[in-house]
């Protein structure tokens, strides 16, 4: 005689209350955090009238600003995609003398304070700094410049990458890329084929939380972006100016250019990242 366990009621030993406790919850916080603060931020900048708030976006030094912060970012993302996969491979699958020191270091612009960082990346890039004087040597400027917008970019980004993609690495394991070499495949072959797409959905939530991370970073790009007008200032600091000048409707529509373009953009690398997984 073959023993049948209980099934347990429908609505009995959940771990959490119901769906709907639950889902009321999730709406409370998510309406009080988030909605209510972006639907202010959305409506302020119409005190202007709808020619006001063009006018104030499509200023020439706010269009810099945005060009800098978005492109910035984008560029800043771009190179921690490959800097990122490099080190989180490289902490995954090879052991090496200090790895674990490595591995902490790359959660330090997490627990670095942003103005610290930023204090210290512009020591470390000015003309006379260790980095800075050679660099300076070649012709290179990197402090008080939009490169310096970039470097910081990078250095606050590549966490997001690493952390992202190193639990994914570490469960792919390497059962796939061994077959595949079995059955002769080049290297080149292997990583296009099989180590890329599989790893390809973490890698664009890395990219992305870097990038967004990077459009709105204040504290460690001030210092180092030497913050000149139309050419090295960028959009949060153009915010703040518009604050101190008491132009809330204007700092408003500042900040509501950038979140349409920063939801668009997240969303675009949601909808792809999905599709890539739907794929596998």
């Amino acid at each position: 005689m073959v023993a049948i366990a209980d099934t347990p009621r429908r609505g009995t030993n959940r771990v959490l209350p119901g769906f709907g406790l639950s889902l009321g919850f999730t709406l409370f916080c998510l309406a009080t955090i988030v909605l209510i603060p972006l639907t202010a931020l959305a409506i302020r900048p119409w005190s202007l009238g709808v020619g006001g708030v063009i006018a104030a976006v499509t200023a020439p030094r706010v269009v810099a600003a945005l060009t800098l912060s978005f492109g910035g970012a984008a560029i800043a993302a771009s190179i921690n995609a490959v800097m990122g996969f490099v080190v989180a491979w490289t902490l995954v699958r090879y052991r090496f003398p200090g790895k674990r020191v490595f591995d902490a270091l790359i959660d330090l612009p997490f627990a670095l304070p942003t103005a610290v960082a930023g204090v210290a990346l512009s020591a470390l890039y000015s003309e006379n700094g260790w980095l800075g004087g050679p660099l300076s040597l070649l012709g290179i400027k990197v402090a008080y410049t939009p490169l310096g917008v970039l470097v910081a970019l990078i250095f606050i980004g590549l966490p997001f990458v690493v952390r992202t993609l190193q639990p994914v690495i570490a469960e792919m394991g390497a059962d796939a890329e061994e077959a595949a070499a079995t059955l002769g495949a080049a290297p080149a072959r292997i990583f296009l084929r099989v180590t890329l797409p599989a790893l390809l959905p973490a890698l664009l939530t890395g990219v992305g939380l870097a990038w967004a991370r990077a459009v709105g970073e204040y504290g460690s790009v001030i210092f180092i972006a030497g913050n000149l007008p139309m050419k090295s200032e960028i959009a949060p600091l153009l915010i703040i100016i518009k604050l101190e000048q008491f132009d809330y409707a204007g700092a408003a529509a500042i900040g509501l250019v950038m979140l349409v373009l920063a939801f668009t953009v997240i969303l675009v690398l949601n909808l792809v990242q999905a599709r890539l997984t739907a794929r596998r």
